[in-house]
């Protein structure tokens, strides 16, 4: 399916995703993300995508301070979603959404996912009728096109996809190095949005900055190319199949603003030779074992973690100690765990609570006892 009969109002490959905005402390910084917007816009794109999850509800509220108070309504598109966690039952659906509308300061969405799909939760997005609901607050002009978001292996995607019609867009996790991923399975997940004629919107096309800040060994390989920035190759990368309508870029600052800018504003395909070195950069990950996680928080967001473990930033320091060898990992790690209500990755109880939201299917449990094993020698 073409992109044009779903959006014919979509400007470019590239949108705004606002799950990582600029901050002041635990505060959106207003004042940077405005001036982020105004330059995505007044360069022609106009696609921004949030959820509630995102930053605790700030990313909402701050979309509606910063865009769509700011704009007239005809000059975004704006894609929200429904989250596991903001509902039980069928009749609190229809009420966290009416809320989401006024936290964004709009009238009607532009898209609206059922979120975070993967074979567990769709049982119960399936028990509570959210998709049904969906589609009655899309006859009612409150939402213009349904889709899902998804997180999980093909044949998942496939049986969704055939029970469910009506979906009209897919957005999945695609980037270079998941495309032949056993456990997330890029290139399989986009050839069922193939065969359901189902235009896709790539989220996480850089892996959570893994893609930006590489390996010495890789980041040599794309400079020998003497071309573009290590997060245009990512999103040339993702643009570059022929059912990608959108690539998400969760961007946090001006400059990572102006080069996502510069690299969409005249899209460019991969070529054969920049093919190859990706695939080369792949190689060099294989070799580091490391922990393939996006940051997404939504294991201490959006599911709390009752040891308050900072795990993302746990992740973060184990690979930053695996890519570069680097003896300020160490130091990083003390400093995410001083604190008095900040637990040490040993002081895991192993509930199991972070795996269920983990959109990556982690072993987190598992990989904690490993980071301890690393940093609390």
């Amino acid at each position: 399916m073409d992109i044009s009969s779903v959006f014919p109002e979509l400007n470019g490959k590239l949108g705004f995703g606002c799950m990582r905005l600029p901050m002041k402390g635990s505060a959106v910084d207003k004042e940077e993300f405005c001036r982020m917007a105004d330059a995505f816009i007044e360069a022609g794109f106009n696609y921004f995508d949030t959820a509630h999850g995102y930053i605790d509800g700030l990313s909402e509220t701050a979309i509606g301070e910063c865009v769509s108070s700011r704009y007239d309504r005809s000059r975004f598109l704006l894609t929200d979603k429904l989250t596991d966690p903001y509902f039980k039952k069928q009749e609190d659906i229809r009420p966290f959404f009416m809320k989401q509308l006024e936290w964004c300061r709009v009238g009607y969405f532009d898209l609206y996912l059922m979120h975070a799909q993967d074979r567990n939760n769709y049982k119960k997005f399936t028990a509570c009728r959210a998709y049904e609901t969906a589609i009655e607050l899309k006859n009612e002009g409150l939402i213009r096109h349904f889709g899902i978001s998804f997180h999980d292996k093909a044949e998942v995607l496939d049986q969704i996809l055939n029970e469910h019609p009506e979906i009209e867009i897919v957005q999945i996790q695609f980037n270079y190095l998941d495309y032949e991923d056993a456990s997330v399975e890029a290139r399989k997940v986009y050839e069922v949005c193939e065969k359901y004629d189902k235009p896709v919107i790539v989220m996480e096309p850089v892996k959570g900055g893994s893609l930006v800040k590489l390996p010495s060994e890789a980041d040599k390989i794309l400079r020998d190319l003497n071309g573009g920035s290590n997060a245009s190759y990512a999103l040339r990368f993702a643009g570059s199949f022929p059912n990608i309508a959108v690539v998400l870029s969760g961007m946090s600052d001006m400059a990572q603003m102006n080069d996502n800018i510069s690299t969409c504003r005249d899209f460019m395909p991969l070529t054969d030779e920049e093919h190859e070195a990706v695939r080369r950069v792949c190689d060099v990950f294989k070799g580091l074992n490391m922990i393939p996680c996006t940051s997404c928080r939504y294991c201490i967001e959006e599911n709390s973690c009752p040891m308050n473990i900072r795990i993302p930033d746990i992740f973060s320091a184990f690979n930053a100690h695996k890519m570069f060898n680097d003896w300020n990992a160490s130091f990083y790690y003390d400093e995410i765990i001083t604190g008095g209500d900040r637990a040490k990755a040993s002081e895991c109880i192993k509930c199991g609570l972070c795996e269920r939201v983990c959109p990556q299917h982690l072993p987190i449990r598992e990989l904690l006892d490993k980071a301890a094993g690393t940093f609390e020698r």
